[in-house]
């Protein structure tokens, strides 16, 4: 539904004169009524507004330049639902308000929101029943402004059996109190209300962590706690509403969220949403005169006033959309909590890692040797992260003897336009908490999600639209190579047999009896003597970078062909089968419908799917196609948005790779530019 016009600004043309304002990433896009934004320098002929942070210090120019200009000032801040972690920590906010009438959390004057409740007329069945289902997602999934804290520890706030009054206090010179009509006055205030009028209740105020930590200074004085219980950890605010009756406030958001759970509200200050009848105020707004109710006030704030923008393509988006995205990154950032203490990462790749396992709650810290990594680790009551490639014999018994929880990372399946090898950093890595994918001899977190996950029909119609969506655009891991010219006799099965780098972890860890690319040539033509069969060496072993080389004279003899410098995608749709040890190509030639053999132990492997050499006792389940694309793409991987380092989902991963990605130039060239990102400040990108 298209917004009521007075919930827009008018077309402008703003002058932004700070640098902090001008810097906020797709400003243009949330900010479309702007016909062009001139960042700093002085107001031209053109300007018809300035543009600043709300009412933040670092406005002042902006507002004085506003005034002294008869200009109208825009207002810019945060949205409700904002991000990952903290805008002052580098996250990237996913929406924002412009306000030309004043702004949200002031009620000294006029704002567009205020307007929006004031005026009505915009309550159409369809937007309110939006705004309704969208409430009940985020009460539902417990999403807040910043979503940096953890879930609410049930020792903080065990059960009572009495009734609870949350009293929520907030910082010392936040904002918005002065601005909603109280001052520090009004938290004791509000607190003698509470003791007062809740005489048998628990009393339970909310402090903000950076209180407790000393950081920070709060409004409620010391003196006043006396016989109340203080909640200081760091929690969601959704949990901490949960766990309570009702909720005292004078102007923190809290008081908002509480609603949105159904909580009864008593404001002593005047935020955007008091004053309508939703809560029960100890303050008034004269202007205020209309009574709404929550999901009124939840659609003018959240779907009107609140403007939303794709982090990963820059374009406006939806609220329901920034949902999606937010729990995405928020189950992430949960994973990714607590501290990783590397082992085996090449400085240039470090870059990469520290934007896959970026959070605001987890560290990551890099080591040369497995005795300072298991240090490192059972200081910080952390875990080892390992290159799963670098995991020889000695690492493995080395770990083992340190008895810490390792996990393992590894490129994903759709990895880059071009080599690892030369030096292009992964769209999508793997993070594995068992093992990792291509070791048969031990289970890992791919083979459990296969064996054991509820594999949805909006799962699988999702993986299939995937599958079709890959196959159409020709793409593979590393999607290099020219095409192929490649045809068999009239009658002949054309078997692809694809060479690996025979020094690969792969392969010593997926492989049995045939280990080498001579050995699976040999094995190849065994099975299928009249096939026609073309050898694909690995792109890495043709660029002299890995060992698996084949004499020529052994490839005349066993091959009819030899495939080079061909991009693999293209091979296979030539193909009638596939024959592998343990290559992804062969999970690339299921996915285009292609008979597959495996002569070693690869993930795909042992599902039905596949004709194999091998026995997988542990893997009992039978799968579709689509199930196990689920599983492996879907499901397993996480992928990471090459231009904005931010995590993404398989598909814009697709959508990059087909119409985006180029080659970012010079092999040395992009390992300078990679050890420069390890080093510097351009990561981790924060979310």
């Amino acid at each position: 539904m298209t917004a009521p016009v007075h919930a827009r600004l008018d077309i402008c043309r703003p002058l932004v004169p700070g640098r902090g304002v001008a810097r906020v990433p797709h400003l243009e896009a949330f900010l479309p009524e702007a016909e062009a934004i001139d960042r700093g320098g002085s107001r031209n002929d053109r300007t018809d507004a300035v543009m600043g942070w709300g009412h933040k210090p670092t406005a002042r120019r902006a507002r004085t330049l506003a005034a002294d200009n008869g200009l109208p000032y825009i207002a810019l801040e945060d949205g409700f639902l904002r991000s990952i972690g903290l805008g002052e920590a580098g996250a990237p906010g996913l929406s924002l308000v412009a306000d030309d009438l004043g702004i949200y959390y002031d009620a000294k004057g006029p704002s567009r929101i205020e307007a929006l409740l004031e005026d009505g007329g915009w309550q159409t069945p369809e937007l309110l029943a939006r705004a309704e289902a969208a409430m009940a997602r985020i009460v539902e999934t417990g999403l807040g402004k910043t979503n940096s804290a953890p879930p609410l520890d049930p020792a903080a706030l065990p059960a009572s059996g009495k009734r609870r009054i949350l009293v929520v206090d907030q910082t010392l010179g936040d904002a918005s109190i002065e601005l909603g009509l109280a001052s520090t006055r009004h938290f004791a205030r509000m607190l003698e209300a509470a003791k007062r009028d809740e005489p048998e209740a628990e009393i339970i105020v909310r402090r903000h962590p950076a209180m407790a930590a000393g950081l920070k200074s709060g409004c409620i004085p010391d003196a006043a706690l006396a016989g109340v219980a203080l909640l200081d950890a760091d929690a969601r605010a959704a949990d901490i509403i949960a766990a309570v009756d009702a909720v005292y406030c004078v102007t923190s958001l809290m008081g908002f969220e509480a609603l949105m759970h159904g909580k009864p509200v008593r404001c002593f200050g005047m935020p955007f949403y008091a004053g309508w009848g939703a809560t029960q105020d100890e303050a008034s707004c004269e202007r205020r005169t209309a009574t709404r109710s929550t999901v009124e006030i939840f659609a003018a704030a959240y779907l009107l006033y609140s403007r939303y923008v794709d982090p990963i393509s820059g374009e406006p988006t939806t609220l329901e959309a920034t949902i999606d995205r937010l729990l995405q990154w928020r189950e992430l950032a949960d994973e990714n909590t607590g501290h990783f203490a590397a082992l085996g990462f090449r400085p240039w790749k470090r870059a990469a890692v520290r934007n896959a396992l970026s959070a605001p709650r987890a560290s990551v810290r890099f080591h040369g040797s497995t005795h300072n990594a298991a240090r490192d680790a059972e200081a910080k009551n952390g875990r080892i992260l390992l290159w799963a490639g670098k995991e020889d014999e000695t690492l493995r018994h080395d770990l083992g003897r340190a008895n810490l929880p390792v996990w393992r990372m590894e490129d994903g399946f759709l990895r880059s336009r071009g080599l690892g090898s030369d030096f292009h950093l992964p769209a999508s890595i793997v993070l594995d908490d068992q093992g990792i994918y291509f070791d048969r001899h031990a289970r890992s977190r791919l083979e459990t999600i296969l064996e054991t996950a509820d594999f949805t029909p909006e799962l699988t119609a999702r993986a299939a639209e995937l599958r079709e969506t890959l196959v159409a655009a020709g793409l593979s891991k590393y999607n290099v190579g020219r095409a192929p010219e490649l045809a068999a006799p009239q009658g002949k099965e054309l078997l692809l047999v694809v060479g690996q780098v025979e020094d690969d972890r792969s392969i010593e860890r997926g492989t049995s009896d045939i280990a080498t690319n001579r050995g699976l040539l040999e094995a190849v033509r065994a099975d299928h003597p009249g096939a026609h069969i073309a050898y694909k060496p690995h792109p890495d072993v043709e660029t002299g970078n890995r060992r698996g080389t084949v004499e020529t004279d052994v490839t005349d003899e066993l091959a009819n062909s030899v495939a080079r410098n061909t991009n693999i995608a293209a091979l296979i749709a030539a193909a009638d089968g596939l024959a592998t040890m343990t290559s992804l190509a062969g999970f690339e030639a299921l996915m285009r419908g292609k008979r597959v053999y495996t002569y070693g132990g690869p993930f795909y492997a042992g599902w039905g799917l596949t004709e194999d050499r091998l026995q997988f006792d542990r893997r009992t389940r039978r799968l579709s196609l689509d199930e196990l694309v689920a599983g492996t793409m879907i499901l397993y991987p996480r992928y990471i948005h090459p231009p904005t380092g931010l995590p993404c989902t398989p598909e814009e991963i697709v959508d990059w790779l087909a119409n985006d990605a180029r080659d970012p130039g010079h092999k040395r060239l992009r390992w300078l530019r990679a050890l420069w990102n390890s080093v510097s400040g351009a990561a981790p990108v924060r979310y």
